[in-house]
């Protein structure tokens, strides 16, 4: 399965619906922007206007003043100008309300603050503020301004704000279009790798995106699962082809013994017997390899609490102090009393009964084999060694793998599964588990989560 990547594909990617997205936000707040601006353009418009009517009144009202009636007409007329834009308009009423001077209509003068419509000879009605007030003997002055300056820098920011609005919004959209093709074109990338990976090429590893760190910590998360996945295929192949070896030689035996049977009646108390130990042997190699898979699925983990591994570990040690006695071996133990751990009972029994049984079986008679527990910091570290041959520096990793046998256990009991449990087990209680250089064999067990006996744990 490809991903499109048609120019068209791309108007419905995640990354253009995201540009779109943001464009019309950026939409909204440029048209909320533009309504705020305005207001306040035309709160401070209307302020300053109204301030520049009544400093130009009161200018007016002082000339009167100074000069009279006479005075006032000829800064009148002044103010009036002669061609070109006229600031302001005026009317000059007497006391009965006749027309003294200005172009204003007579009856459109208020006093106080107000808004009229003028006509000017070369544009028409215009819309002015007004402001009117008394100058003395029954003269009213009315002065008025239209809104030509502001009403221009408002057009001008609104077709700004717009222009600017409308361009962000395309130059968003048009990178969301790009982005999208390009994350389509990497995800095709890494579709096709998917496909060759579904087809069964188990090799191939998903690429970069880079569009993002997330997307590269996405690519890499999928591949160490992919690299677990292989892990655990592999694993499956190495137990497959160990049973179908391990088992082989048991089940001919088995039939051998059988066909024996049917031919030789005067034998069959033996054969039977013989019989009955390769069934127990290939059902106790079944049997441990079910144990495993179970601790590694998980299962024994629900059943984790507070474990005195001291006393745990002190029981198995009087169990196998005799046995290692009677095969000719030293077992001598250091416990610290009052340690325990978050993990099963009973599976931490077996790991310390797998250990010291390997140790038995696998090692010349005369041999020393060491069980020490302490406490390292907040650790709590076991450590299992014997002065036995050892193990090869080449086989310290493969010893735990599944049916896996040295050279030296060639010919001895067992199934190569012990140490595998170990493992098992150890990484089910999520314990640091390493084999020490030197001689004979050691290995070490790190604990987490110490904590002191403070009275009897559970289990």
């Amino acid at each position: 399965m490809t991903v499109n990547t048609s120019p068209f594909a791309a108007l419905k990617s995640g990354a253009f619906r995201f540009a779109l997205m943001l464009a019309l936000v950026f939409a909204l707040g440029s048209v909320g922007l533009l309504w705020t601006v305005e207001r306040q353009m035309e709160g401070y418009g209307d302020a300053a206007t109204d301030l520049m009517l009544r400093a130009e009144g009161r200018a007016l009202a002082g000339a009167y003043a100074e000069a009279g009636l006479p005075g006032l007409l000829t800064s009148l007329r002044r103010q009036s100008g002669n061609g070109g834009d006229q600031q302001f308009h005026f009317l000059l009423e007497d006391a009965r309300g006749h027309r003294l001077f200005g172009d204003i209509d007579v009856g459109q003068g208020r006093l106080g603050d107000a808004v009229i419509t003028v006509t000017e000879p070369d544009s028409g009605p215009v819309t002015m503020r007004e402001v009117g007030l008394e100058i003395g003997s029954g003269l009213r002055l009315f002065v008025a301004t239209d809104f030509f300056d502001f009403d221009e820098l408002q057009d001008r920011l609104a077709r700004f704000t717009i222009i600017c609005g409308v361009s962000i919004s395309i130059f968003a959209l048009v990178g969301g279009y790009g982005a999208g093709s390009i994350f389509l074109r990497r995800l095709d990338r890494v579709s096709c790798q998917v496909e060759r990976i579904v087809a069964g090429d188990s090799d191939e590893r998903l690429p970069a995106i880079g569009l993002a760190p997330e997307f590269d910590m996405l690519t890499r998360g999928l591949n160490r699962m992919l690299d677990h996945k292989d892990a655990a295929m592999e694993a499956v192949r190495q137990v497959s082809t160990a049973i179908a070896h391990d088992l082989r030689t048991p089940l001919m035996r088995l039939q051998q013994r059988l066909v024996g049977l049917a031919r030789e009646p005067e034998e069959r108390h033996d054969a039977v017997g013989a019989a009955i130990e390769d069934v127990e042997g290939i059902l106790s190699t079944f049997q441990a390899l079910l144990h495993i898979g179970m601790i590694e699925g998980g299962v024994g983990r629900r059943r984790f609490r507070r474990v005195s591994i001291s006393k745990h570990l002190g029981r198995v040690l009087e169990t196998y102090g005799p046995v290692a006695e009677d095969a000719g071996h030293q077992l001598v133990a250091r416990i610290t009393d009052d340690l325990s751990v978050e993990g099963d009972a009973e599976m931490l029994t077996q790991l310390f009964i797998n250990l010291i049984e390997n140790a038995i079986v696998h090692t010349p008679a005369g041999t020393r084999i060491s069980v020490d527990l302490d406490l390292i910091g907040d650790v709590v570290r076991a450590r299992v060694s014997d002065d036995g041959p050892g193990v090869a520096a080449a086989d310290h990793e493969r010893i735990f793998r599944r049916f896996y046998r040295g050279s030296a256990s060639k010919g001895l009991p067992g199934t190569g599964l012990g140490l595998s449990l170990v493992a098992a087990i150890a990484d089910a209680h999520r314990v640091r588990y390493r084999m020490v250089k030197g001689a004979g064999f050691t290995l070490e067990l790190d604990f987490p989560g110490f904590r002191h006996d403070l009275g009897d744990p559970v289990g």
